[in-house]
């Protein structure tokens, strides 16, 4: 598989930033291509395989806690050049900051992601991406990676749009989900089955502490 670039003019990051720009969130069903998707996936489940996933904690620094009543999914954080899959996605996701740099302004300079997998069951309840003493994730970024997901499978992604606005999204493969950080509560529903992603956060240069 060859790495995946493509201009950040190209009309489906156009389309994300619009979305972002109109409305703090973008939903595209098809980003990823099948290959690389199934591709992302075999790695993800290797890792599990081998015990890479670790369970996710809450919170951060040496406050991170692993508390299942909150959430329940197994990380790992990927880097550049552990795999040619990794780094195909890594390549898009940097496309899509400059995309939204050069239209938004957002001054974005890195991007950060984690595989994510959810065992049956498994859940991540109800938060905000940013942290309250460190504002440098500005825009999540999603990816789902499974195979023939039906609703009955569940596992949502539900998004707060405000008081009164809730959006579900099935955690299709290939489906990207896009949200400003710090603006859209949201939580992630149980699953019948084994449910994959890749999490990750553009992030700016921040207020971090010292």
């Amino acid at each position: 598989m060859r790495a995946m670039q493509i201009p950040s003019d190209h009309p489906l990051l156009l389309r994300i930033v619009d979305d972002l720009a109109a409305h703090g969130w973008s939903r595209q069903n098809i980003f990823l291509p099948a290959d690389l998707t199934r591709a992302l996936a075999a790695e993800c489940r290797k890792r599990s395989a081998e015990g890479e996933l670790a369970p996710a904690g809450v919170g951060r620094g040496a406050s991170t806690e692993i508390r299942e009543g909150i959430r329940g999914d197994h990380i790992q954080w990927i880097d550049p050049g552990q795999a040619e899959s990794c780094d195909s996605y890594l390549n898009l996701m940097d496309s899509l900051r400059e995309a939204m740099n050069r239209h938004l302004f957002l001054g974005l300079e890195d991007f950060e992601c984690h595989f994510a997998m959810y065992p049956p069951g498994a859940f991540y309840l109800k938060h905000v991406d940013r942290f309250r003493d460190d504002d440098r994730r500005a825009v999540s970024a999603v990816v789902y990676l499974n195979d023939d997901w039906l609703p009955e499978h569940g596992g949502q992604l539900r998004m707060y749009l405000d008081e009164d606005t809730q959006h579900d999204v099935l955690p299709t493969g290939g489906c990207l989900v896009v949200f400003l950080s710090g603006d859209v509560p949201h939580e992630v529903l149980p699953a019948t089955r084994e449910r994959l992603s890749l999490t990750g956060w553009f992030r700016r240069r921040g207020n971090e502490p010292f």
